[in-house]
């Protein structure tokens, strides 16, 4: 490029959450992703800091899908100053817009519960943002078409391509005067049961690669097996089976597998399944509308609704948590920080026949990564619960390529990108990445740390 161009890691450096990468071209400054920190409480206390860049200086975010760890920070950029567009598929920005409302009624509830039962240090306790905050946000949303190439000013374009993951999730080309740049966003698996398999990029001078599994594959394991089994087993002992799920894509894919089983005969035919999470209902519906963008039918689609029944109200999340009789119960958030889960765990995680099944990654810091590394109490409700439940997780469910997923991902490029920043992934997984494109690709890699800034 004939001027200077400069990439600021804002997030997900070093860690897998918070994705933010601003590209700074001498004719625009572009924010990639605006993810919210999760997990750690020296990340989460990163939401509530500035910018190291001025949010009015921004002229245009794109997203790469709708997950709040890439997501979640829209509302605080608009309020920091930001007056630019937000670009994405029309199912990203569909399903932005139900986590960001899911996200901000969860903080004010959170507020609320907080300051009402004065388990907390600040007074008073404040969201991050408000519904109002969203409402402003959405304002900004403009949709795009995957597969075409956008002009954004001259000399830059811009194009979103299908990237599996979850429903709408691509990864981003942008072309600047002579030279291609390849945001990886999270890059989907192979052969999944609802999603088609990821496109792969062709050119890439500069490559900003996720790395969430660079460090292992994915276990062999029989997920479906695995499933029928813990739930059978528990179902026997008159248990009931939680199940923390992610309410984008995950909790369809859960639900389909379910309706599987159940067309199989290999679970009970009266065993109750439930979709507790008001934001899983709604992706639900995108899902119906999107159809080009998995690979369920019509058909398929509603006959696996019909098996689940899905809750409309709190009223009727305490009336089934007060029913003791053996229940699936899928409930956000998959992580176990926030949401309706933990009104199911608050009774249940103490009962030795309650089996809380995973179904995907659990970042370092949260409740859910606490309860997989055997927690014997954990903390919700600002009260300490023991837990006597079982612990499982279902390991084939990730929506994360892993290593050698990665490394396919990258296989059809026509030369090897001049510069490769690995991001999105904890220490270990980056270093192994690293050493893996090193040692069978030749290709050079970096590991930015968090607001770093190179110029390229």
């Amino acid at each position: 490029m004939s001027e200077p161009v400069n990439i600021h890691f804002l997030g997900a450096a070093g860690t897998v959450t918070g994705s933010k990468y601003l590209l700074e071209l001498p004719q625009k400054k572009i924010l990639v992703d605006c993810g919210m920190f999760q997990g750690l409480k020296e990340l989460r206390e990163l939401n509530w800091q500035q910018l190291p860049v001025e949010a009015s200086a921004i002229d245009l975010v794109l997203l790469t899908h709708g997950h709040l760890d890439h997501c979640g920070f829209l509302p605080r950029l608009v309020n920091m100053g930001f007056t630019g567009e937000v670009w994405g598929t029309a199912p990203t920005l569909e399903i932005t817009e139900i986590i960001l409302r899911d996200s901000a009624k969860i903080q004010e509830e959170d507020a609320e519960r907080a300051n009402k039962e004065k388990y907390t240090k600040h007074n008073p306790a404040k969201p991050l943002y408000s519904t109002d905050d969203v409402d402003r946000t959405v304002t900004r949303f403009r949709e795009k078409e995957e597969g075409a190439w956008i002009d954004l000013c001259e000399d830059v374009s811009v194009r979103f391509m299908y990237n599996g993951h979850i429903l709408g999730a691509t990864f981003i080309e942008i072309k600047a005067e002579e030279k291609q740049i390849v945001f990886s966003g999270d890059i989907g698996r192979q052969d999944d049961p609802v999603l088609k398999n990821p496109k792969k990029p062709q050119k890439a001078d500069l490559l900003i690669l996720e790395s969430t599994y660079g460090n292992r594959s994915h276990t062999d394991e029989n997920t479906r097996q695995k499933l029928e089994n813990v739930i059978n087993e528990t179902v026997q002992k008159n248990g009931t089976v939680i199940i923390p799920s992610f309410a984008v894509e995950r909790a369809q894919l859960l639900m389909y597998m379910l309706w599987q089983l159940h067309v199989e005969g290999s679970l009970p035919s009266n065993l109750p399944v439930i979709l507790d999470t008001p934001m899983g209902a709604n992706v639900l519906e995108v899902f119906r509308k999107h159809h080009k963008w998995h690979k369920l039918s019509e058909k398929d689609c509603e006959a696996m609704c019909r098996r689940v029944q899905i809750v409309q109200s709190f009223k009727e999340t305490w009336e089934i948590i007060d029913d003791p009789s053996p229940k699936i119960v899928i409930a956000g958030s998959g992580m176990v920080t926030g949401g309706r889960v933990l009104s199911y765990l608050k009774k249940y995680i103490s009962l030795p026949l309650t089996t809380v099944l995973f179904a995907g990654y659990q970042a370092l810091g949260t409740r859910g990564r606490s309860l997989l590394d055997g927690a014997s109490e954990s903390k919700f409700f600002g009260k300490y619960h023991s837990v006597k439940a079982r612990i499982e997780i279902l390991q084939g469910l990730s929506g994360h390529a892993d290593q050698e997923e990665l490394l396919n991902w990258i296989s059809d490029l026509e030369k090897k990108p001049e510069t490769t920043f690995l991001v999105h992934g904890e220490p270990h997984s980056l270093e192994n990445l690293k050493k893996k494109l090193n040692s069978e690709l030749g290709i050079k890699s970096i590991i930015p740390a968090l607001f770093e800034i190179f110029e390229v």
